[in-house]
C-alpha cells in the first residue's frame, strides 16, 4: 500500500514537472525565435527559414539601433522617466496608503476617500481630457508629461494599504509609547516591514513606465523627446528614403541585410534587456508582496 502511494506520488510529480516545463517552453521558445530572427539575414527571415538558431548570422540590425544617437537620447529619457516615476509613485503611494489603513474611528473621512479612489480606478477621465489638462499646464514635450499623469497608482495604493492593515497594531502602539510620532511610526515601523509589498509596486512602476510607448506618441511632438519605447516603435527600414538622402554604397549594402522583421525583432530584444536585469533583483519579494497585500483579514 505504501509502495503504491509512493509510485503514484512520483507519477504525479512527473506529470506536474512535465506540465510546468511545457508551459515554460511555450513562453520561452517564441522569445528565443525572436532573438534568432534579430541575428538572421533579411533573406532568411523573408523565407521563414529561421527557427531557434540564426540563419546567415548578422548584427546589422543592432548596428542600426546602437549607432543611432537618438536611440541613446531616448534611452536616457526612459531611464529618467522610470527614476522620477518610481520616486513619485512610492512617496504618494505610501503617504496615501498609511492613513487609509487606519480604522474609521481613527480616520473619519476614510470611507469617503476610499470610495473616491475606487471610482477613479474604475472610471478615468479619458485620453482627450487628460491631454487637454497636460497641454493647458504647458507640460507637452517635457519629461513631466510622461511622469505626472500616472503618478498615483490606485491599485498599488490598495495593495500597500492591505499590507499595512495586516501589520500587528501592537508594533505601532509600542512605538507610540516610546514617543514616536505618526511619521516616525511610518518610516521606522511600517516601511521596513513592508519591503516585499513596496518592492512589488516598485516593479509595477518600473515595468509600466519602461514599456509604455503610447504616452510618448500623445504628449511628444518632437522625435528628440521620445522615450525609448516610443522611438523604437517609430523605427522602420526604407530603402527609398536612403536613396533620396544620398547614402553611400556600403550603407545600402548593409540595408539589404535588414528587413522590418529583423529590426522589429531587435527592438523587442533591446527593450527587454533592462527588465531582465531588474526582475531577478525583485523577484524574491514579488510573490510575497502580491499574496499578503491582496488579502485582508
Amino acid at each position: 500500500m505504501v509502495e503504491d502511494k509512493s509510485i503514484s506520488g512520483r507519477i504525479g510529480r512527473v506529470v506536474i514537472y512535465a506540465i510546468v516545463i511545457s508551459l515554460g517552453l511555450t513562453s520561452l521558445l517564441p522569445l528565443w525565435n525572436i532573438v534568432a530572427i534579430s541575428f538572421s539575414s533579411s533573406g532568411a527571415v523573408t523565407a521563414n527559414a529561421v527557427g531557434l538558431m540564426p540563419v546567415n548570422f548578422t548584427i546589422e540590425t543592432y548596428k542600426m539601433i546602437m549607432e543611432d544617437s537618438q536611440f541613446w537620447r531616448s534611452f536616457g529619457i526612459s531611464v529618467q522617466r522610470v527614476i522620477l516615476s518610481l520616486i513619485i509613485n512610492m512617496i504618494l503611494i505610501v503617504l496615501m496608503a498609511y492613513p487609509l489603513s487606519k480604522s474609521k474611528r481613527n480616520f473619519r473621512g476614510r470611507n469617503i476617500y476610499m470610495n473616491l479612489l475606487i471610482f477613479a480606478m474604475l472610471f478615468n477621465g479619458g485620453m482627450i481630457p487628460t491631454y487637454l489638462v497636460v497641454k493647458n499646464l504647458n507640460l507637452l514635450n517635457t519629461i513631466w508629461s510622461l511622469v505626472l499623469p500616472g503618478a498615483v497608482q490606485i491599485f498599488s495604493i490598495i495593495l500597500i494599504m492591505n499590507f499595512f492593515i495586516s501589520i500587528p497594531k501592537s508594533l505601532e502602539e509600542a512605538a507610540i509609547m516610546d514617543g514616536a510620532n505618526p511619521l516616525q511610526v511610518l518610516i521606522k515601523v511600517y516601511i521596513p516591514i513592508s519591503l516585499p509589498a513596496l518592492a512589488t509596486v516598485a516593479l509595477f512602476s518600473i515595468v509600466g513606465n519602461w514599456n509604455d510607448f503610447f504616452s510618448g506618441l500623445i504628449y511628444m511632438t518632437k522625435v528628440t523627446n521620445y522615450p525609448l519605447m516610443t522611438y523604437i516603435q517609430s523605427l522602420s527600414v526604407s530603402l527609398e528614403d536612403m536613396l533620396k538622402s544620398g547614402s553611400n554604397v556600403s550603407s545600402l549594402e548593409n540595408m539589404m541585410e535588414v528587413s522590418n522583421r529583423n529590426l522589429n525583432a531587435a527592438k523587442i530584444v533591446v527593450s527587454i534587456i533592462p527588465l531582465l536585469i531588474i526582475y531577478p533583483l525583485l523577484q524574491k519579494y514579488f510573490i510575497t508582496g502580491i499574496v499578503v497585500g491582496s488579502v485582508k483579514e
